[in-house]
């Protein structure tokens, strides 16, 4: 699917309009109401730093594994959607605290925020380091809808800053937004990977270097 910049399109719904799932679309307004319910509940204990069991989880909605299962999908497919659900107002923020700028420094200081807030988030810091494996597949491969989404955002995000074709044409804004998530990937999740440390003033940089800003 390739994202237009568009009025109707905003950064708080581009990457779900990409790259919808099954549950997503249960969650929605219009959605089921029972998954709408657990999805709830999924989230507040995300974010109170607590692991999503779903054998709790059922049992606090009073309901069977088996039900849960079918209201929800399975425990991977509720992370996925978790972990978006927090992913989008922080974009959002993000978006706001750039507001004054234009072209590759806005999508460079946009990047950058929702790296930094990432990296300051406690709840996300300790799902990394309690399931860092599941983590890294949810987040950064195919395995969830999450790097789909994150890509059609920049994507989106060059699309409306720097046109159909960035950078003097030397690269198309898919390929571009894709180098620009795994930059952001690696800065965000480096301790996982090489047991560095998360910096979002590096992936600043790396993004104004990528996007030529101050050339």
């Amino acid at each position: 699917m390739v994202v237009t910049a568009s009025e109707t399109v905003t950064i708080a719904d581009v990457g779900l309009r990409a790259a919808p799932s099954w549950l997503s679309e249960r969650i929605a307004p219009e959605g089921h109401a029972d998954a709408q319910r657990a999805f709830a509940a999924a989230r507040e204990t995300f974010i109170a730093g607590r692991r999503i069991d779903m054998g709790s989880l059922a049992a606090s909605l009073g309901v069977d594994r088996t039900s849960l299962f079918r209201w929800v999908g399975n425990r991977d497919a509720l992370l996925g959607e978790v972990l978006w659900s927090l992913a989008v107002p922080t974009l959002v923020q993000a978006e706001l605290a750039s507001a004054r700028l234009h072209g590759g420094e806005r999508i460079a200081a946009i990047l950058t925020h929702f790296v930094a807030d990432l990296n300051q988030a406690t709840y996300f810091r300790q799902f990394l380091q309690r399931e860092s494996a599941r983590a890294l597949r949810l987040l950064t491969t195919k395995e969830s809808p999450i790097q789909r989404r994150y890509v059609a955002t920049a994507e989106w995000l060059i699309r409306t800053d720097l046109g159909d074709e960035p950078l003097g044409g030397a690269i198309d804004p898919l390929g571009l937004a894709y180098l620009l998530v795994r930059l952001s990937e690696s800065f965000t999740y480096t301790d996982l990977i090489s047991g560095d440390t998360p910096s979002a003033e590096r992936a600043g940089v790396a993004f104004r270097l990528l996007l030529r800003v101050g050339d």
